[in-house]
């Protein structure tokens, strides 16, 4: 088989290294690769995403393998040796460079709305909240039926588990996310409200 160059997190790669972490689930790795995040203001929940995408690489190339035993929740993996056709490569910061490419683009006029909102709440400001929470709204809902959807798909053909309990598993994440920002912008909202 071809060599084929596979870049991962070297952070990820030492904490695999070491003994007791040949056999994992994605909580117990997550929070040990937290803590090696010193100095790093993150939250548990894109740790979380980071380390479970990092998982679904390695067990497309035949680097971790699930337990005999499926489980929706707390599945466990099985670390394996190197395949013999990856070329490992390496990356520091790789969970840092992650949030930059995932949230770069969405929080510098975030960081603007939120700095002029104490200064003066404005009728503008109360119209672009209205239609982001609109927006999010039905993302929420949409994320929630796919969720929804994927998990009677589960319910009623076991068999696809392996194939469609990514997508289900991140389905939900994402609702849980728009969650977070549908009660943020809620709140903004009431607050704004009430300085008036």
């Amino acid at each position: 088989m071809k060599s084929a160059s596979f870049i991962f997190d070297r952070r990820l790669y030492e904490l695999l290294q070491e003994e007791g972490h040949t056999r994992f689930t994605t909580g117990e790795l997550r929070d040990a690769y937290a803590k090696r995040l010193e100095g790093i203001t993150f939250r548990i929940g894109d740790v979380r995403r980071y380390v479970y995408e990092q998982i679904r690489r390695m067990v497309r190339k035949g680097w971790l393998v699930h337990d005999e035993e499926r489980r929706a929740r707390g599945q466990v993996y099985h670390l394996q040796p190197i395949p013999a056709h990856l070329q490992l490569e390496l990356i520091d910061n790789g969970f840092e460079n992650s949030l930059k490419t995932a949230f770069e683009p969405e929080q510098e006029p975030s960081v603007i709305d939120t700095a002029a909102v104490p200064l003066k709440p404005s009728p503008d400001a109360d119209e672009h909240l209205e239609a982001l929470h609109k927006e999010i709204r039905l993302d929420f809902l949409s994320s929630m039926g796919e969720a929804e959807r994927y998990k009677l798909l589960l319910d009623d053909m076991p068999h696809l588990r392996d194939k469609v309990e990514g997508e289900y598993l991140e389905a939900r994440d994402r609702s849980s996310r728009l969650l977070g920002h549908l009660r943020a912008i809620e709140k903004t909202l009431k607050t704004l409200a009430a300085a008036r």
